[in-house]
């Protein structure tokens, strides 16, 4: 509410930066963006109304048809559908390229707008060398982007690599309550001013200040939170990768790229032949069999669910995520109970 139209006509020109409509300016949202930014070490943050929203601004504010986009490959897959069933059809060429690519390739960015970055990337956590990646975008000028929600700006901050935009979605670990769905993305100013022209007031995908209340709740405890998580999740970690019916287990370690600081809750395994990955999972009475992840509770997401999701862009089939391989996200339960749980279901599984 304004008191006058010398107030009302003075946010309208520019002279004011007083909160006018919710769906552009709240002052709790604001809050929540300016906490993420300092913990980003970002000039500015955007929040959405989900991680989608987020991811969909980060690229829309960058990229117009006729630009190229360059992919990590094995994406989370509903980015990974947006390229493919948005992106392409207005124009923008999208092509999907190992890790090891963006790493080892001088000339894989010539001609790119925009490089769109995970590490760990989603369901195998192939990690990525942020520096040597930055370094050859700003060779090419090309934009870089990363979603950053696995390790949170506890443990990895893009930006100090020289990242241009960070993407979070806040449902994640930023929440770590279940209770929230939102998204956000960080930059230096000039980076963000096309996400602040464009995106935030004409999406409409905007945050609402209760979740952003909720959010700052999430961020208050968002350090223990990832140290318990990290630590029953190394625990179990090198019990799983010593268990005679697990063939493999994807973790992205602390320190194995300069970037990564710490570890999260997230990671998964490659279920022995002997086992079935409908028993074992049916078996589980801790672990929740769910999409989402880095809430309170553990979770288990199989990736052949995932592959038979009867929708146009399918990103586990494409990139050869095999049927074995499941996800979990350890909570933060006691780990030994957790341990027994995974132990009992294991076994049950090779035995149906």
């Amino acid at each position: 509410m304004f008191d006058s139209y010398e107030q009302l006509e003075a946010r309208f020109t520019g002279e004011s930066d007083r909160a006018v409509y919710s769906r552009v300016d709240n002052p709790t949202v604001r809050e929540f963006e300016r906490l993420m930014a300092r913990i980003e070490g970002a000039d500015v943050s955007a929040a959405f109304a989900s991680g989608m929203a987020a991811v969909t601004a980060a690229v829309f504010s960058q990229v117009r048809p006729g630009d190229r986009i360059a992919c990590v490959r094995g994406v989370y897959p509903d980015t990974y559908r947006l390229f493919e069933r948005v992106m392409k059809p207005f124009g923008v060429a999208v092509s999907y390229h190992p890790v090891e690519a963006f790493e080892n390739d001088p000339e894989l960015l010539r001609g790119v707008r925009l490089a769109y970055l995970e590490s760990p990337v989603s369901i195998t956590f192939d990690l990525l060398d942020l520096d040597k990646t930055v370094a050859h975008a700003r060779r090419h000028g090309a934009v870089t982007a990363i979603d950053n929600s696995w390790a949170t700006p506890i443990h990895q901050r893009p930006i100090a690599h020289g990242v241009d935009l960070v993407i979070h979605s806040a449902s994640k670990y930023i929440s770590g309550h279940s209770d929230v769905v939102a998204g956000v993305v960080s930059g230096s100013a000039a980076a963000m001013q096309p996400v602040i022209d464009t995106q935030v007031p004409l999406f409409g995908a905007k945050m609402a200040p209760l979740d952003a209340w909720l959010l700052i709740r999430g961020l208050r405890t968002l350090d223990a939170r990832m140290e318990r998580h990290a630590r029953s999740t190394e625990t179990l970690v090198a019990r799983l990768e010593d268990h005679p019916l697990v063939d493999r287990v994807h973790f992205a370690r602390a320190g194995a790229v300069r970037s990564l600081k710490g570890n999260s809750g997230l990671f998964s395994i490659e279920l022995n032949a002997a086992v079935s990955v409908r028993a074992f999972c049916n078996a589980l009475t801790l672990f929740r069999l769910s999409v989402s992840w880095g809430g309170f509770e553990s979770l288990v997401f199989p990736a052949a669910i995932g592959k038979v999701q009867k929708a146009e862009g399918n990103s586990m089939a494409e990139f050869g995520v095999p049927d074995n391989l499941v996800r979990l996200s350890i909570g933060l339960e006691n780990a030994e109970d957790l341990w027994s749980d995974l132990v009992s279901a294991l076994q049950q599984g090779a035995a149906a």
